[in-house]
């Protein structure tokens, strides 16, 4: 982990982290490394990049969830940006869950490792929980999890009453958010101003599409 970069991105976003917490960051990153030299978890391998498009990347969530008492994310793959809020959020229940098991596998292992008593990954398809014991949260977020529609059809009905989806896309997202606007108006929920912002060394721009539940 660039610990540089993580401090300068720390400031600019104006998150309040502890030393604990970044160290548990950088033990986060260590036991992903020797995960991935015998198990590909991930594709990025380079540590800046890392750093970037996992860590950083999801630290832009982190003032989304600052009234949220609980999380699911969709897709969470190797654990982000689950295993990062629950990091920086301790007061904050987060439920991640992925398809693949080898990857919800290393997120039960960094649960451990890091006593993240806050913290529930959950292996199999979000559709086979819905309407069962993934009800009523206050944030329903994915990086990585289908198309914008896709997502709204699947997890809207995991939203609790004045709760938020947010999808985390690149910087086309609202093109699709504007194809949606129909379907999200008779589901209940109202698009609330979405987020845009630049990756750290020119590595990409995000938009986050922010959704909430009226009903």
């Amino acid at each position: 982990m660039n610990r540089e970069l993580l401090d300068i991105s720390i400031k600019e976003l104006k998150i309040n982290l502890t030393k604990s917490q970044c160290d548990s960051f950088s033990t986060l990153f260590e036991e992903l490394g020797r995960w991935n030299s015998r198990i590909n978890l991930t594709a990025i391998k380079d540590d800046d990049d890392m750093t970037i498009k996992h860590l950083i990347d999801s630290l832009h969530l982190v003032p989304e969830v600052s009234k949220a008492k609980d999380m699911l994310d969709v897709g969470s793959g190797a654990g982000f940006p689950a295993i990062v809020i629950a990091i920086a959020r301790p007061d904050c229940q987060i439920t991640s869950i992925d398809t693949v098991g080898k990857k919800i596998s290393f997120q039960k292992h960094i649960s451990r490792l890091l006593k993240l008593d806050n913290f529930r990954p959950l292996h199999g398809r979000v559709e086979e929980f819905s309407g069962n014991q993934l009800n009523g949260f206050d944030l329903v977020v994915t990086r990585a999890f289908s198309s914008l529609s896709h997502f709204f059809s699947v997890c809207s009905v995991l939203v609790s009453n004045g709760g938020r989806l947010i999808s985390m896309r690149g910087p086309d997202a609202e093109n699709e958010l504007q194809d949606l606007q129909e379907k999200i108006k008779a589901a209940g929920f109202m698009p609330e101003p979405t987020i845009k912002y630049r990756l750290p060394n020119n590595t990409g721009e995000r938009t986050l599409i922010r959704l909430r539940n009226n009903k």
